[in-house]
C-alpha cells in the first residue's frame, strides 16, 4: 500500500513539472535574453525585466495549453479508473 501511494505522488509531481516546464522554459530564455540586453545597453531598469517575461509566460501558455490540457486529461482517466486500488 506505502508502494502505491509513493507511486502516485510520484507521478503526481512529475506531472506537475512536466506540465509547468514550456512556460518555465520560455521565460527562463526571455528573462536571459532581457538580461544580456540590459546589459549590452547598460538600462538598468527593474520593470523591464517583468513584461516580456510575463508576455512570454502567456504566450508559452496559450501555444502549450492543448497539450498541457491533454497530458492532464490523460493523468486524470487514468487516476479515476485505478480508485479502486486506491480504495480498499
Amino acid at each position: 500500500m506505502e508502494d502505491l501511494v509513493i507511486n502516485l505522488a510520484q507521478e503526481a509531481v512529475t506531472m506537475v513539472l512536466l506540465l509547468a516546464a514550456p512556460m518555465l522554459l520560455f521565460g527562463l530564455i526571455v528573462g536571459l535574453l532581457v538580461s544580456i540586453f540590459q546589459a549590452t545597453t547598460q538600462i538598468q531598469e527593474a520593470t523591464l525585466a517583468f513584461v516580456p517575461k510575463i508576455f512570454a509566460v502567456l504566450m508559452a501558455f496559450m501555444i502549450f495549453n492543448p497539450w498541457m490540457l491533454n497530458k492532464l486529461k490523460d493523468f486524470t482517466i487514468e487516476l479515476f479508473s485505478n480508485m479502486h486500488l486506491f480504495i480498499k
